[in-house]
């Protein structure tokens, strides 16, 4: 529908687009679509759609004269709908009236004058809006509200067939939709104090693969029409980028080191599990819940969204809620969590971040219980993911722990690579094992004597056979290793210690914290990882970090949030750089990202002092272990011919051309309109993978030569975002 110089059309042009907002008036809220008509000199609605919804409408003094794009006369406009509220993208809110006529293939139109107020940047191939002009961000775009979204017409697909039928009558806690708008502030908004002095650093801006584009552009559209962001002109930045998910989708990243850096750390403390030890004893029936985008349900403190500003080829963009990456949202969250609830915590649960532990005596009980909870959480804007809880069970796992009507009782994974440890089928096997053992030999009673058959045959002078005496003698101090008084229960308000290694086939790692008992390290859990088939194609660093990486995530209840910033030994000394890198691959990028949320320093341990998990890393079976590359080309030889093209381009360049004296024997010399597309071939190529100034220069000077060449590849490297 078009109206042009006084008339209107039904006819649709290039220069529309179908928009998802919301109408409200008075007590009454509406989802429906409105068409974007830059023809259009007008806002219109149709007739049958405002009685419909009993809007209010006023007759107009003079009516207005419409005609058809081709003269045709068509049916004068008399009425006009009284001030209603106009929701768009989410969070774009205003007040206007519609003119009404006959339209029912467009029922709602906002035309030129709309588009030309608020000058919006409209994605026409995903019907959305992308951006407003600054004057919406003063007046139009103050509040927010739950973003309109396909859930809208259609009703949303949450899968509740693991919820009890008690508690179907709140599935609204359950909602995705709901999740996913913007919360409101509240006294625990997420500050961001910094030190004395500093100002969040200006991040670089990232190129991204056309894919990558897609999905920012995605990722921007469905932020800002939630309103968990807002375009900001604020004078920090920090990078945005993607990395890549098991599943092949897209990740995005916000690089927030350089601010977590300067940022006065959160010191509210996390619970101990210990504490619910005493409150657990007599319960019967447990139920476990798991929250749905925990930190986007917090809000950034008023005045302090500057400082989470990022960038993107497609703008400058600032956090509304709470992002991912900061060093303080677990701190933030705990806070939360815990004013909400409480009345409830050491009654019948127990909360540590996103997950909610509720224990009761009797299920009559429970159900009380559990319908208590779920009613709070719904009433202060927080909501559960239902496919991740488990309802009126005997026994749940919770944070490292088994909690059954039975008691407390380690998590048989936390112990599992040292209770799986295979029977050692070499000396050298052997000899690990044992090395492995002596660090706990004072925690063990007799150990000489247990641990004497496996000694014996730790000799050169006998012959290895792996008896029955042998076997029960392994086994035994397996039992041990993961039993009291060795293995403690962890404490967060002590320093933990992770102690890991990698071998060319696995990693292991050990949590350690020191007793208040005896004072002595005693550890807490055991991890050993095989190594998949690209895992062992990386280098000795990125092995290493692997092992870092796994080993917090696998004991990230333990870690994130602890009172005290935790040690990491590892016997690779230069892993520290990935705290401070400017360059990383995707893969160092995405565990950059996840060792930000912890506080923790990487300390170096020589190899024969990290015994533990030396010894875990290596009990898998090396027959495994690929056969070593061969060299099928000297690497010449592969230079040589990824250089064919460029080396084509300086060669028509010289046509006529002297090259001046100095240039070396079997180097051309490359004019200087060819000099960047060189550089940028030794150092953005697939074979050069942005290296450093050395090596940009090494594979340069392979086939060119320049004057003042290592000038100019020094200016470029550096100058490289």
């Amino acid at each position: 529908m078009r109206l042009l110089s006084g008339g209107v059309t039904t006819e649709k042009t290039s220069s529309s687009t179908l928009l998802l907002v919301r109408l409200r008036w008075a007590t009454h809220t509406h989802d429906t679509q409105a068409l974007l008509d830059s023809g259009a000199e007008g806002n219109f609605m149709d007739f049958k759609l405002a009685h419909k919804l009993q809007i209010p409408i006023t007759s107009l003094s003079h009516k207005i004269s419409v005609n058809a794009l081709n003269g045709q006369e068509l049916p004068n406009i008399s009425h006009t709908t009284e001030p209603i509220t106009l929701i768009t993208s989410g969070n774009h809110t205003e007040t206007l009236s519609f003119l009404l006529m006959d339209s029912p293939l467009a029922p709602l139109v906002l035309g030129h004058p709309w588009l030309t107020q608020h000058n919006p940047r409209v994605d026409w191939g995903h019907n959305s809006i992308s951006m407003w002009s600054n004057k919406c961000l003063e007046s139009c775009l103050v509040s927010a509200c739950s973003s309109v979204s396909d859930s809208v017409f259609l009703e949303e697909a949450v899968d509740l067939s693991n919820v009890p039928v008690e508690y179907l009558d709140l599935k609204e806690v359950f909602s995705k939709s709901r999740a996913a708008s913007l919360p409101p502030h509240r006294p625990y908004d997420c500050a961001i104090e910094l030190l004395p002095g500093e100002s969040p650093p200006k991040g670089k801006l990232y190129s991204l693969s056309v894919p990558e584009r897609e999905a920012m552009e995605r990722y921007i559209s469905d932020s800002l029409a939630s309103g968990f962001i807002r375009p900001s002109s604020s004078p920090a930045g920090a990078g945005f980028f993607f990395v890549g998910k098991k599943d092949g989708s897209l990740r995005p990243c916000i690089d927030y080191r350089g601010l977590n850096n300067i940022t006065v750390k959160n010191t509210y403390p996390l619970p101990l599990m210990s504490s619910a030890f005493e409150r657990l004893q007599g319960a019967s029936v447990f139920t476990k819940l798991d929250l749905r985008n925990a930190y986007h349900l917090v809000r950034i403190r008023g005045g302090d969204e500057w400082k989470t500003a990022f960038n993107t080829p497609r703008g400058h963009f600032k956090y509304l809620v709470m992002p991912f990456g900061l060093s303080n949202s677990p701190a933030v969250f705990q806070a939360l969590v815990n004013d909400v609830l409480r009345d409830m915590i050491d009654q019948f649960i127990y909360v540590y971040l996103d997950d909610i532990l509720i224990f009761s005596s009797s299920l009559q009980e429970h159900v009380q219980h559990v319908r208590r909870v779920l009613q709070r959480l719904l009433e202060n804007g927080l909501f559960v993911k239902a496919e991740k809880c488990i309802f009126h069970a005997q026994s749940v796992p919770f944070l490292g722990y088994i909690v059954s009507t039975e008691g407390i009782r380690m998590d048989p994974d936390k112990v599992k690579a040292v209770v799986d440890w295979p029977s050692p089928d070499s000396r050298k096997a052997l000899q690990r094992f044992l090395g492995f053992a002596n660090f706990y030999r004072r925690f063990v009673r007799n150990f000489s004597q247990i641990v004497a058959p496996l000694t014996a045959l730790t000799s050169p002078r006998v012959t290895f056979r792996w008896s029955d005496t042998a076997e029960a003698a392994f086994t035994k101090l397996k039992s041990r290793f993961v039993s009291a008084p060795i293995l403690i229960a962890p404490d967060p308000s002590r320093q933990f210690v992770v102690e890991v290694d990698a071998s060319e086939v696995g990693v292991g790692a050990v949590l350690s914290q020191r007793s208040s008992s005896d004072d002595k390290m005693h550890p807490c859990a055991f991890l050993s990882h095989r190594l998949s088939p690209a895992e062992r194609n990386y280098d000795i660093g990125n092995r290493e970090l692997l092992a870092v990486k796994l080993a917090l995530e696998e004991w990230r209840h333990w870690l994130e949030g602890s009172g005290v910033p935790f040690i990491v030994w590892t016997d690779h000394k230069n892993l520290e750089y990935i705290r401070t890198a400017k360059r990383l691959n995707s893969r160092q990028a995405r565990w950059a990202l996840f060792f930000g949320r912890f506080d923790f320093s990487l300390s170096y341990r020589p190899g024969s002092k990290n015994v533990k998990p030396d010894s875990l890393s290596r009990i898998f079976d090396h027959s495994e272990r690929p056969s070593t590359p061969e060299c099928i080309l000297p690497g010449t030889l592969v230079v040589s011919t990824l250089t064919w093209e460029v080396e084509s381009r300086v060669k028509t360049a010289l046509e006529g051309v002297t090259p001046p004296p100095g240039c070396p024997p079997n180097r051309l010399f490359v004019p200087e309109g060819c000099r960047s597309d060189d550089i940028r071939w030794g150092h953005c190529s697939n074979v050069a993978c942005h290296p450093g100034v050395s090596r940009t220069s090494f594979l340069v000077k392979q086939r060119f030569w320049w004057p003042l060449m290592a000038r100019d590849i020094h200016s470029f490297v550096l100058a490289c975002s």
